[in-house]
């Protein structure tokens, strides 16, 4: 695994057909998204503007890599009854489908007979796979993005998220438990 890992930003412009996520944790703590979580716990309400501070860069960046025809898939797999994080990242999918991400969900009882990466990912052009590393509480891990284009590593995550893809649910299909 490469340890001069060029920044998410870099990867996802550089893409020209294909970038996919793969999210399999249940709760998040990063940073940048911490106030706006805060807010939707005590309020109930989730920013859902596209062109808001928050989310324009998001919006900006996958609406330029759709316009060029690269697909953007996110899948999650999450455990049910969800936790309040996947709530908040329910309430807010409407923006990510807004930039042109085809998002689904996959309750984790029927994912447990998949072969699964350990890291979250995102897969570019399936040829590269970013792994991202968080802490035990959900925050950035150190370090925390690796990078491989072993092809094998490659196809291994590949086939993962595509077995997931196959069982998860579209988003407007997806009831929150």
């Amino acid at each position: 695994m490469s340890q001069n890992v060029p920044s998410f930003d870099e990867l996802m412009e550089a893409a020209q057909h294909s970038a996919v996520h793969l999210e399999m944790r249940d709760q998040y703590a990063v940073g940048d998204e911490a106030d706006d979580f805060d807010t939707w716990l005590s309020t109930g309400r989730r920013d859902s503007d596209p062109t808001s501070e928050y989310w324009a860069p998001w919006v900006d960046m996958i609406s330029r890599a759709t316009a060029r025809g690269v697909v953007v898939r996110r899948a999650r797999i999450v455990s049910e009854p969800v936790t309040d994080y996947i709530r908040y990242e329910h309430a807010g999918t409407v923006v990510n489908m807004h930039a042109g991400e085809q998002v689904r969900w996959l309750p984790r009882s029927r994912a447990a007979d998949l072969m699964l990466p350990g890291a979250d990912l995102w897969i570019f052009d399936g040829s590269r796979v970013l792994f991202n590393h968080f802490t035990g509480t959900g925050d950035w891990g150190d370090p925390p993005m690796e990078l491989s284009t072993d092809p094998v590593i490659v196809k291994q995550c590949s086939d993962a998220l595509e077995a997931v893809w196959a069982r998860a649910i579209p988003h407007d299909q997806y009831e929150i438990h």
